[in-house]
């Protein structure tokens, strides 16, 4: 990306208009990826940390620390305010393959659903749903209010899709739906789940050491394919 703020004005363009943006040409260190990063503005501090690095250990109790496929989601959900802006960058892979990066345009896929089964999107449009982090011993996360928020939020005013909060892996107990609305619910789970992992909604590629992608996180969903070696 140029020094000047056209490079950066052409990228946040980009990320506004599609979701995503690549930078290519990123030397494959932390240091490089946090000045790139701070382009944009500060790091947002959670209990993850500011810039969070790290790799395979399944001694950590999170999904993203382990080699498996991982299907599209949004991050912390559990969260009150998720995470807006964010940027994955692959300072290096070796001794393996896999482990292909996974982007799902929510709005697309929200769009797909309403015009397919207006029904579901009403229902993921309203139900709460309630999540958590408990992935550690000392950690336990959850939104307020506990109840949760739906899938798809809008515009008070609007009425306009405005965010898209979405990962069955940290959804907590729907113990609080009502009786006459679980079968609307669970259908409508479903017909989601089969937008966002149509062929025509997923956008696979393969991250390089020296290539980041940044992507609103309350819009893009991501995921990866299962990986071996060291990455």
């Amino acid at each position: 990306m140029a020094e000047d703020d056209k490079g950066l004005f052409k990228w946040l363009s980009n990320i506004n208009k599609f979701g995503f943006s690549l930078v290519q040409g990123v030397p494959p260190t932390p240091e490089a990826t946090q000045a790139l990063i701070e382009r944009i503005g500060f790091i947002r501090q959670t209990y993850y940390g500011s810039l969070w690095d790290f790799t395979s250990d399944l001694s950590v109790g999170d999904l993203a620390y382990t080699n498996v496929a991982i299907g599209a989601h949004t991050d912390t959900t559990y969260f009150t305010d998720p995470c807006g802006l964010q940027l994955f960058h692959l300072l290096s892979h070796t001794d393996g393959t896999g482990g292909a990066s996974l982007l799902v345009d929510g709005f697309y896929a929200a769009s797909i659903l309403k015009d397919v089964h207006p029904d579901a999107y009403e229902v993921l449009s309203k139900v709460p749903v309630p999540t958590h982090a408990a992935g550690e011993a000392a950690v336990m996360y959850r939104p307020h209010p506990p109840t949760g928020f739906p899938v798809l939020g809008h515009d008070p005013v609007t009425g306009e899709l405005i965010q898209v909060r979405w990962n069955n892996d940290d959804r907590s107990a729907m113990n609080h739906l009502d009786p006459h609305l679980v079968d609307d619910w669970y259908n409508a789970i479903r017909a989601w789940n089969k937008c966002l992992t149509s062929p025509d909604s997923e956008f696979w590629l393969q991250l390089q050491p020296g290539t980041a992608v940044v992507f609103d996180n309350h819009r893009v969903l991501h995921g990866r394919s299962a990986f071996t070696g060291q990455r």
